[in-house]
């Protein structure tokens, strides 16, 4: 009895994973950070530019910055770019950039050619950083807050639409506290 029991339960509960998967509601861009509201991973890497120097996360303790992992391999990356150039203008909030699982030549180029959004960016070849971060996949964006912890974080290219819609109010909110 039970020979016929345990294939079906298995196939009903592989239904029900798929009813899920299949829900037409759920936001393909959201996978939550396990360290929202938790103090983001510390890190210290060289930098892009100038790898005898350091970025650490100390260098932006205190303050509120995003986070971007981003990759010259990535399309995505290429995406959201000019929109990052413009944040960067507007002084809204410091962005430090983690190269993620990339080649240096291609990142220095990168940067001169297309501008460099960022304060600094560290260069996380063997991705451990990325990996301490939980990061899937570039470019991944973390806003974190005055005491270092993680106020959001937004998988995919950054938009106009979820910088106003989601990063602003939370940057607002940080500040007035």
């Amino acid at each position: 009895m039970i020979r016929f029991i345990a294939p079906l339960f298995a196939f009903g509960l592989l239904v029900l994973i798929f009813i899920k998967g299949l829900d037409p509601d759920r936001n393909l861009n959201e996978l939550p950070s396990p360290f929202l509201g938790k103090e983001a991973p510390q890190f210290d890497l060289p930098r892009v530019r100038a790898p005898e120097e350091r970025l650490a996360s100390a260098d932006y303790e205190g303050e509120v910055v995003l986070v971007n992992f981003w990759a010259t391999w990535c399309v995505g990356c290429r995406q959201e770019h000019d929109f990052l150039m413009e944040i960067a203008r507007s002084g809204v909030i410091p962005i430090y950039g983690i190269d993620w699982r990339d080649q240096r030549a291609p990142a220095l180029e990168w940067l001169n050619v297309l501008g460099d959004p960022y304060v600094a960016s560290g260069f996380d070849e063997d991705a451990t950083t990325g990996i301490d971060w939980g990061v899937y996949g570039a470019p991944e964006t973390f806003l974190i807050g005055k005491d270092g912890t993680v106020l959001y974080k937004h998988l995919g290219p950054l938009s106009r639409q979820t910088w106003e819609a989601e990063f602003l109010p939370l940057i607002e909110a940080e500040r007035a506290r």
